[in-house]
């Protein structure tokens, strides 16, 4: 009986932990739902405001996508695939960004490329001036959102059985055909789940790039953004918009925990696949 009083007791205190959690955690977001007036959401995102938000987030985040897929995936590749002294290192430095706080990742973009900084003068001596500018906000968001593809991109190569590509290399394809046909195939829930994150950091990187790249409407204000320059001027606006970047949030999270399904079903069906005997042994 005391036990089984003891296990009451413990029981109800992880319930009573859980619900707390859960309503330090849902609470704003049901707050901003209702606080939102959601039947003028439509017209609201219509504002010229909001409009010139979108098109500067969607110029800048695609842009920034693209450099991380361009430079993370064979990154990505050389660290899964190689090992060599300073490795660690290496990974470290890489997935740095993912613990700086954001106002330090922009003071420190700006120590490096701004005016006077480590490669400052050498750009605008070239010609290209990179701070507060569209191209800020690409690199700033670059930054922040390149170590969520790369971890999960090496995770996603090494979890590649080498044995395939040596296969393929005897069967006589090149290096590059089998990486294109062999292993990107196999990695690529992997990767795509690593790309969603990274897009996901992307459209709520704040911090470095106000710092970076400023807050001016139509060139460098991003969605979030916005909703700072908001929050006094129209502050139905900045729900709205907020209610937008919830939708946003939400449909990434979904699509994450989709792909991540798909990438058990796909290793699962891997690996019966390998250990299931064939109909003529």
């Amino acid at each position: 009986m005391t036990l089984d009083r003891r296990g009451l007791a413990g029981t109800a205190g992880l319930a009573l932990a859980t619900g707390l959690l859960l309503a330090l955690l849902a609470l704003p977001v049901v707050a901003l739902l209702v606080e939102a007036p959601l039947g003028d959401v439509p017209s609201l995102l219509g504002d010229e405001h909001v409009r010139k938000a979108l098109r500067v987030t969607a110029i800048t985040n695609g842009l920034a996508n693209v450099l991380v897929l361009a430079l993370g995936t064979p990154a990505a590749w050389m660290l899964a695939t190689r090992r060599f002294r300073g490795r660690a290192l290496l990974v470290t430095l890489v997935e740095l960004p993912l613990v700086l706080p954001p106002a330090v990742a922009g003071v420190a973009l700006l120590s490096a490329l701004g005016a006077g900084g480590l490669l400052g003068d050498e750009l605008q001596d070239a010609g290209v001036v990179l701070p507060f500018s569209q191209w800020a906000v690409v690199v700033a968001v670059a930054f922040v959102a390149s170590p969520f593809y790369v971890r999960q991109a090496i995770a996603a190569f090494e979890a590649v059985d080498p044995t395939l590509r040596d296969l393929a290399r005897t069967l006589g394809a090149s290096r590059a055909r089998t990486f294109a046909r062999v292993v990107v195939p196999l990695a690529l829930p992997g990767l795509v789940a690593g790309w969603v994150l990274a897009f996901a950091r992307g459209m709520g990187e704040f911090g470095a790039t106000i710092i970076f790249a400023g807050n001016v409407a139509g060139e460098t204000q991003t969605l979030t953004l916005a909703v700072y320059d908001q929050l006094e001027a129209d502050f139905d606006l900045a729900l709205a918009i907020g209610v937008l970047l919830v939708v946003v949030s939400a449909g990434v999270l979904l699509s994450y925990k989709l792909l991540l399904a798909w990438r058990t079903s796909s290793s699962s069906t891997t690996s019966s696949s390998r250990v299931a005997p064939s109909p003529s042994a």
